[in-house]
């Protein structure tokens, strides 16, 4: 395994590291929720009254967020290694383990281990050894 070092960034992840940080961190404290993508979407399938406005604004930021970002910088361009087919599949399988696993990775991975819950552990480590099993599925015996 070798690293491609034209592409390697860590200076950029870690202040995007820092960023996610410190906005769930910022978020549990100022509204008592638990900053996770799957949670804030999903409440907004059965919001309840009042919720609904935090949510689109929040969702919104994640789109808009981007396009601020274009501005200012040149847009990074995308190498995806796979077919829509694949794409496809691999979208509703996220979004079955997220269902399944009651949270998506932000939500357990970030906000979940920093609270040290035993059940964010085991799903963080659950869809950590998944990805892993996947990427050397495909990249060795499937290649």
């Amino acid at each position: 395994m070798t690293i491609d070092w034209n592409h390697f960034t860590p200076w950029a992840s870690l202040a995007g590291g820092l960023m996610i940080g410190l906005a769930a961190a910022l978020f549990v404290l100022l509204s008592g929720r638990l900053l996770g993508i799957s949670g804030i979407l999903g409440g907004l399938l059965a919001p309840r009254a009042g919720d609904a406005r935090w949510r689109l604004a929040f969702l919104a930021g994640l789109l808009v967020a981007p396009t601020v970002w274009a501005l200012f910088a040149p847009p990074a361009v995308p190498r995806v290694h796979a077919g829509g087919a694949v794409l496809l599949v691999a979208g509703l399988l996220v979004g079955w383990g997220t269902r399944y696993g009651s949270g998506c990775t932000s939500g357990h991975g970030v906000c979940g281990l920093s609270r040290l819950s035993p059940r964010s552990l085991a799903a963080t480590l659950a869809f950590m050894a998944a990805g892993f099993a996947t990427v050397y599925v495909v990249r060795h015996l499937l290649a």
